[in-house]
């Protein structure tokens, strides 16, 4: 954290002393507006609050929480459209049809992108960017037996309660007897109802309920800018599995195993950065 806060401290403080400096008038009608053209995260920010604690939290939120994520689950994007050309072809003629081969597409452009969204969501699906997760409990509770023959599970405050969203993804019981198969159309067809509509808490890339993440829209619309933009410069790739490191090849063993890992190129691996002050 030595060399993050030598590099920020000072970016901070330079938007204080920007703010400060600022005439009445001019700083007036830019917290109105609260937005101009051109203006950063961070300008926007220094209008609301002048604390630099703040101002460096959520400017890291923004650095570590939407870094890793991201970068990852494009990885993953990239990965699945090499597998599935068919996929690919599919998303380019949506995105072609849309901004076409060159314009950059705007909010109401990644909105309108049905299937787009739809890829993002199965990626996320199969490769949660936070494959397990754990929770607290502020009161003592019941949980039912998953054996119904069996007595409901007595949960004392204060249990820590782990769970991983990767293995919730991939239950069949909750997403139907294709659940390791990729397949977008789940998020468009008739399974989106009989599914994720009837649950909504079933998929959980960004969490669920009050805590969900913050940055859930801008993630969205970032991977969607990018692979827009990807594929408007490319109408296939596939992968050089010849230039893969031994770490990143799947094990032998796999190839005779169940479900995904006999279908996998590459062996998953992803890094994610927590931060917490």
């Amino acid at each position: 954290m030595k060399v993050v806060n030598a590099y920020l401290d000072p970016i901070i403080k330079e938007a204080i002393a920007k703010k400060d400096a600022t005439p009445k008038a001019e700083k007036e009608k830019t917290e109105a507006s609260h937005v101009e053209d051109g203006a950063t995260l961070l300008d926007h920010l220094v209008s609301l609050t002048s604390d630099p604690v703040v101002l460096k939290d959520e400017t890291l939120n923004i650095m570590i929480a939407g870094r890793d994520t991201t970068a990852a689950t494009l990885t993953f994007i990239v990965y699945f459209l090499a597998m599935y050309p068919a996929v690919l072809t599919r998303l380019r003629d949506e995105i072609l049809a849309t901004v076409g081969p060159t314009r950059r597409p705007d909010y109401d452009d990644i909105r309108d992108m049905k299937y787009l969204r739809a890829v993002i969501n199965e990626t996320l699906r199969l490769f949660p960017i936070v494959p397990f997760n754990v929770r607290e409990n502020i009161k003592a509770t019941i949980w039912p037996s998953p054996d119904p023959a069996q007595k409901p599970i007595y949960i004392p405050a204060g249990t820590k309660i782990p769970f991983s969203v990767f293995l919730m993804h991939r239950r069949k019981d909750l997403w139907g007897p294709d659940a390791e198969e990729f397949d977008p159309d789940r998020f468009l067809d008739d399974r989106l109802k009989k599914y994720l509509v009837k649950n909504s808490f079933i998929f959980l890339p960004f969490n669920a309920g009050p805590r969900i993440c913050l940055g859930q829209q801008f993630a969205y619309n970032e991977m969607s800018f990018m692979v827009v933009r990807f594929l408007q410069q490319f109408s296939s790739i596939s992968l050089a599995e010849d230039a893969a490191p031994p770490e990143a090849i799947p094990p032998a063993h796999w190839a005779n195993g169940v479900g995904r890992k006999t279908i996998e190129r590459i062996y998953p691996k992803m890094h994610l950065t927590m931060y917490a002050h």
